[in-house]
């Protein structure tokens, strides 16, 4: 049996400024009236990123509206997000952070099995170079498309 998957939320800006080079599921640790609004789809990705204290991971940055009918349950938007993962997972992740000098980015924010899941990124930064060939080269597909679709 397939699981449900609903997606919620795209960071589209982290494809855009980072190579994603390792993915990882992590659980969003919400309360009532958070997991309400997600569901509603009034979530924001665009500036967020992990980082990990005292053992912990946590996104900041992620915008989660307030619940229209939340009134006085509901929490600050801005609030940083504790991340359920693993203690290996995190330690690996900090590792890397640390010597390699990479970014954990979020980059979706779903709901499967009727939980809320955030999909991270170890990410590399992009100079601006590597955004200009990417550009080019995503401009040379849909010529290509286009080309073929006109042809046949």
């Amino acid at each position: 049996m397939a699981e449900d998957v609903i997606t919620v939320a795209r960071n589209k800006k982290a494809y855009h400024d980072y190579f994603v080079l390792e993915t990882y599921e992590a659980g969003i640790e919400l309360f009532g009236t958070e997991i309400k609004s997600i569901r509603a789809g009034r979530v924001n990705l665009k500036d967020s990123y992990c980082s990990v204290d005292k053992g912990e991971m946590f996104a900041l940055g992620m915008h989660i509206s307030p619940y229209e009918m939340g009134n006085r349950f509901n929490r600050d938007p801005m609030r940083k997000k504790r991340l359920l993962l693993h203690k290996r997972e995190i330690m690996k992740l900090f590792g890397e952070v640390q010597q390699q000098g990479l970014s954990i980015i979020p980059l979706e924010v779903y709901i499967k099995s009727g939980r809320a899941k955030l999909l991270i990124g170890l990410c590399k930064g992009k100079k601006l170079y590597d955004k200009r060939a990417t550009e080019a080269k995503k401009a040379a597909q849909r010529t290509m498309e286009r080309e073929f679709k006109e042809r046949y």
